[in-house]
């Protein structure tokens, strides 16, 4: 067996073998060390063991990106019916504040129709949208006949889906222009959460900013689980707070940042929202 020419013809589809590895010189170096201390027959695990290693979690296989093109349509069901839903229903002020709240709805339409074409492109089949109740079971018993509950409500689905999809963003990575797509509407998601938060924070209601500091959410505990976790200050393993001498508080350290949520936060999240 020529392991050389192993990697040789690994190179030619993924020209980064060596670097995710460490490089080429240390990788042949560290495997003619691995060589002279195992038996021929016991190489190949050896050899595997590195690959392993050097492509841990990055899937990127077409049925991971299905799941996860789903994971998410789920999520832009959710926004574009609740939208479609608060703009024939909720009291929003004519003039700047519906055209907004009818522009994020197109949006999130968008997102609905982008991903089951994706997903049906992929090979794969478009989850059924559920039936959503978005009281949340009685939690938010307002939120289509209260403007300022609709837009907490709005928020706080904003601020999910930003997480949700930076949550899952690597599991994609070798997903070529699936992890763009997603990267694409992650940042759309941001800039409605942004601006969602700048609509309330006109109405005053409540001490909202453009982007999250620490885990407060701005609404209540009703909504906390979607906030938890944003209070982080450590980033790869380094310290934000007072990094480089500089004095930067832990406020601005958390407000810089911005944290993923995993597959199972998301659905406990969301799952009240679904009947």
């Amino acid at each position: 067996m020529n392991f050389l020419n192993i990697f040789s013809e690994i190179e030619k589809t993924d020209p980064e073998v060596f670097e995710r590895m460490d490089s080429r010189r240390s990788t042949m170096k560290n495997f003619a060390n691995i060589g002279r201390k195992l038996t021929l027959t016991a190489l190949p695990f050896a050899l595997g063991s590195m690959f392993k290693k050097a492509y841990a979690g990055t899937t990127g296989t077409t049925e991971t990106v299905v799941e996860i093109l789903n994971y998410a349509l789920t999520l832009e069901y959710l926004e574009a019916e609740f939208y479609e839903r608060g703009n024939a229903l909720a009291p929003i002020p004519a003039g700047a504040p519906k055209t907004a709240i009818q522009t994020i709805g197109a949006h999130e339409t968008a997102h609905v129709n982008f991903l089951k074409t994706a997903i049906t492109g992929a090979g794969g089949q478009p989850v059924a949208k559920p039936t959503f109740d978005f009281t949340a079971r009685g939690t938010f018993p307002t939120v289509f006949t209260d403007y300022a509950t609709f837009l907490a409500v709005a928020q706080t689905f904003e601020d999910t889906g930003v997480r949700a999809y930076k949550g899952r963003a690597a599991e994609i990575v070798k997903g070529g222009d699936v992890l763009t797509a997603a990267l694409n509407i992650h940042s759309v998601e941001a800039r409605h959460a942004a601006h969602i938060r700048l609509m309330r924070k006109a109405n005053n209601f409540g001490d909202v900013k453009p982007w999250i500091t620490g885990k407060n959410s701005g609404i209540g505990a009703a909504v906390q689980a979607s906030y938890d976790g944003e209070e982080n200050t450590q980033q790869a393993g380094v310290e934000i707070v007072n990094i480089g001498g500089q004095t930067i508080s832990a406020n601005a350290a958390s407000e810089a940042f911005d944290e993923g949520l995993t597959k199972a936060q998301v659905l406990a999240i969301v799952q009240p929202f679904i009947v």
